[in-house]
């Protein structure tokens, strides 16, 4: 299976609920969304989030949510390649095991 993961924290700092902010007609997140989809390249398209409202905006735009990040990923010190092994090991204990991923912020 080829992976996307786009991670997407609920507490962005500089830019507060950044990833569902309107930007030029949608949320910011539905752009990485699109380009994900557009690309034809996955099998799965998936956001890593902690935040129940960006899991929504990220499933009205087509990804999936298959899990909620855990806390201990969703801090200010959380860093990406975590989020995304979190990820990868998730499917594994699936029975999924994806033979490519792909990060996109």
């Amino acid at each position: 299976m080829r992976l996307c993961v786009i991670p997407a924290r609920g507490g962005s700092k500089r830019i507060p609920r950044k990833n569902i902010k309107i930007f030029c007609g949608q949320a910011m997140i539905g752009y990485s969304i699109k380009a994900a989809l557009d690309s034809q390249c996955f099998d799965q398209i998936i956001v890593s989030t902690d935040d129940a409202e960006i899991a929504e905006v990220a499933k009205s735009f087509g990804a999936r949510v298959p899990f909620m990040r855990p806390d201990e990923l969703a801090n200010d010190y959380a860093g990406t390649v975590p989020v995304v092994k979190h990820a990868i090991e998730w499917f594994d204990d699936q029975g999924q095991s994806p033979s490519e991923v792909c990060c996109l912020l």
